[in-house]
């Protein structure tokens, strides 16, 4: 069944005009992320030659989808928005909060008993304002949405900053923080920067080992983790054609990996099949029925060195398997040379486990793939050295992969079935002997692999791969393992080679399931009644952050220099404090305290000015705070790199931090500190950095005159007295300035419903 199938529809009744329109304005040919933002512009955004990277503009996404740890707290902030319902077809799923521990049945049961407030609460929401509901158990948010929801040519946003997987269907998803879903939810416009074009030429076809995971591990060896900040990654070419269209959602869902407003491919027959297969024939047939425009221009093609920003050209005839890390998701190595780059570098080569799954690598085709490589285990009396975990991304594979054997097929070799969720990607992984935090090393398919990403342990070196990789890998347990040359001693003492991997991409037999996991919400939900109890200590409703009172800052202290990579994950991590999600008081006592104080060189272990002692990140905030002394925070490069966590910035809001300097954001945390009513400002000069003293006192000289386009201008004053003066940049248009003047962007969408 297609869900929203009118909405669709009336989006693809005047696409193509549109389009024509928009080659009009835009003044030459387009590429096809161009097609669909200027087909989704905003109604009262003005048409212009918006240029790159620079215009602010307005859109109107057609949906929104949420997963159970954002959900709770943009749902919190929609309840504030006045309305009573919301104004585009809106999803929460519940993924997030399943914690790895037994085994799929267990876990599930585990998980409802632990989260019942919060599920209830996710459940009588969504009810209330005609939201769709994916329970515990149903999937992943990013594999039921491509099963599910998203349509090529479509536009929508997401809690999560791998919404992006989506594109793989060939759709504009991104990544966001709560409060842009509730703009959105709240038929407000989505205002985003008109966002840069990098174009993949894909050559050739994928053969052997090679998988479309090793495509985007290439791109990241190439991009680095930052290289695609505000940019879409546009996938074209004949290499491009000859993907499967979940194969192209993993390179999709990936690309958050390399800080890329999204990435997307030209609608093409293999995503027609997977519609199909997933039972919306009538909307492959009406995609079908403008396929000449779901792609970019003629001339684009022709001449891609004119269109986009940067090219890159991937011979896929050539490509070969990729480790990529361990601790960044972007240190690409060719399987052909980990073995002597592992030894060099120290890197412990015995595998202790390889888990495959997660929503970048859960597809029928990447399980049908891995379960092919683990049925020459058995059959060529192979011992596997690792343990070997399964986590797959929706009810609706899990059920298929079943009925067609591949579960048993990973019993046979001691495979253990996670639930549908999200489990050791996102850190929920129980994972026995990780408190001793010994040295050693995991390889799975998943997209990232960040230090203590997935079981909390800072010395566990973790590398991703492609599903069929991890699986060969799991199998020898050695690092230094190439399946492509390398031969394996069985349990008789001869020397076997794993052949090549296979599987379809799609089902013979077709999908099936017997319960996907969806409820629908009511027609009229006016009477439903949404409880949230003082007393929780996993739900509190929210109070607003208060106005800037238009005076510069001054007396500011320095809450932490935070130095090297300081992701979202060093913010406010995940793993055991995604149970607090929906509070904002209780989680923000994880407030930076994976963040290295460049002082001391140590996490969550900074001096407070008050009393001169040394102390927890939030300890030190809240005594500021209690004293009514304003922070700032001072970071490096990619400030705020990873999850689209919007926690990362209301948590420093909430504990008095008023702005955040550092060298450069990601992208999505810096919209998210906008919308809380925080600054974020980077270095004029990054050298400035280096000026930073632990004892310094901070003064706003002219934020009294702040305007887009302006430098502010701060003064550190230091413990001897002597001061520098540093010069800021910010990228703040008029209307975010006036999300900061009213406090947070919700405050004015508060203020203008009371208006109107």
């Amino acid at each position: 069944m297609t869900f929203d199938l009118d909405m669709i529809k009336k989006v693809y009744s005047d696409f193509e005009t549109r389009v024509n329109e928009a080659r009009a304005f835009m003044g030459r040919p387009l590429t096809y992320s161009e097609k669909i933002l200027c087909a989704h512009l905003f109604s009262s955004q003005t048409k212009e030659a918006f240029k790159r990277g620079e215009s602010y503009v307005d859109f109107a996404p057609d949906r929104v989808a949420m997963q159970d740890a954002t959900a709770q707290m943009a749902l919190l902030q929609f309840m504030q928005a006045g309305k009573k319902k919301v104004a585009v077809p809106s999803t929460v799923h519940l993924d997030h909060l399943i914690q790895a521990r037994v085994g799929s049945a267990t876990d599930l049961v585990d998980a409802n008993n632990k989260n019942n407030e919060v599920y209830q609460f996710l459940e009588s929401v969504s009810n209330k304002y005609g939201i769709g509901f994916w329970k515990a158990g149903a999937g992943i948010i990013h594999q039921v949405v491509l099963e599910n929801y998203a349509f090529p040519g479509g536009m929508m946003i997401g809690t999560d900053s791998h919404t992006v997987n989506a594109g793989g269907l060939g759709m504009v998803a991104i990544g966001v923080g709560g409060a842009d879903a509730v703009d959105v939810m709240a038929g407000m416009a989505w205002e985003l920067k008109f966002p840069k074009m990098i174009g993949v030429k894909l050559t050739g076809k994928l053969n052997g080992w090679t998988a479309p995971k090793d495509i985007i591990l290439k791109v990241a060896g190439i991009l680095t983790v930052k290289g695609g900040t505000g940019a879409i990654v546009e996938y074209f070419g004949e290499g491009a054609n000859s993907l499967s269209c979940t194969g192209k959602g993993t390179i999709c869902n990936m690309g958050a990996e390399i800080g890329a407003t999204t990435s997307i491919f030209e609608y093409d027959q293999n995503m027609s099949k997977y519609l199909r297969s997933t039972d919306r024939e009538d909307l492959a047939d009406a995609a079908d029925a403008i396929a000449h425009v779901l792609k970019a221009d003629p001339e684009v093609h022709a001449e891609p060195e004119k269109y986009y920003d940067q090219v890159i050209e991937i011979n896929l005839d050539t490509l070969e398997p990729y480790l990529n890390g361990p601790f960044t998701p972007d240190l690409a190595t060719p399987i052909s040379q980990m073995k002597e780059i592992a030894e060099k570098n120290g890197w412990p080569t015995k595998i202790e486990v390889g888990l495959i799954g997660s929503c970048t690598n859960s597809s029928y085709e990447d399980i049908a793939r891995a379960a092919s490589v683990a049925k020459q285990a058995k059959e060529k009396n192979l011992e596997v050295k690792a343990e070997y975990t399964i986590t797959p991304g929706s009810e609706q594979v899990r059920f298929t992969v079943e009925r067609d054997g591949f579960l048993k097929t990973f019993d046979e070799i001691g495979g253990k079935v996670f639930a549908n969720a999200c489990g050791p990607c996102i850190g929920q992984w129980a994972r026995e002997g990780a408190e001793k935090q010994e040295k050693n090393t995991i390889v799975h398919s998943f997209n990232r692999n960040f230090s203590k990403r997935a079981d909390g342990n800072p010395n566990t070196y973790a590398f991703v791969g492609s599903p069929e990789l991890v699986t060969a890998m799991a199998i020898a347990g050695d690092l230094r393992f190439n399946p492509l040359t390398d031969k394996l001693k069985n349990k008789d003492g001869v020397e076997v080679m794993l052949d090549e991997p296979s599987g379809d991409d799609l089902p013979k037999l077709g999908f099936d399931v017997d319960d996907p996991g969806y409820i629908a919400p009511a027609e009229d939900g006016s009477n439903v009644e949404v409880i949230v109890s003082p007393t929780s200590d996993r739900l509190q409703l929210l109070e607003e952050f208060p106005a800037w009172d238009g005076q510069n800052i001054t007396g500011a202290r320095l809450l932490i220099k935070a130095y090297g990579k300081c992701t979202t994950d060093h913010i406010s991590m995940a793993g055991p404090w995604l149970k607090y999600r929906g509070h904002l008081d209780n989680i923000s006592n994880n407030m930076l305290i994976g963040a290295v104080n460049a002082f001391n060189m140590e996490t969550n272990n900074v001096k407070n000015e008050l009393d001169g002692q040394y102390k927890p990140v939030p300890d030190s905030a809240r005594q500021y705070k209690a004293a009514e002394i304003p922070t700032i925070v001072v970071g490096d490069e990619n400030y705020g790199e990873g999850s689209s966590r919007e926690h990362a910035a209301m948590e420093p809001r909430h504990l008095g931090v008023r702005a955040v300097l550092v060298k450069s954001f990601a992208r999505i945390h810096e919209t998210n500190l906008k919308k809380q009513g925080m600054l974020g400002l980077t270095f004029a000069d990054k050298e400035d950095y280096d000026k930073i003293q632990e004892d310094d006192t901070i003064n706003f000289l002219d934020l009294d005159q702040f305007a887009p386009g302006k430098q502010l201008t701060l003064e550190f004053v230091h413990a001897d007295g002597t001061k520098d003066i540093v010069k800021t940049n910010h990228t703040y248009n008029a209307g975010q300035i006036a999300w900061f003047k009213a406090g947070s962007a919700l405050n004015l969408i508060k203020a203008m419903e009371k208006e109107s």
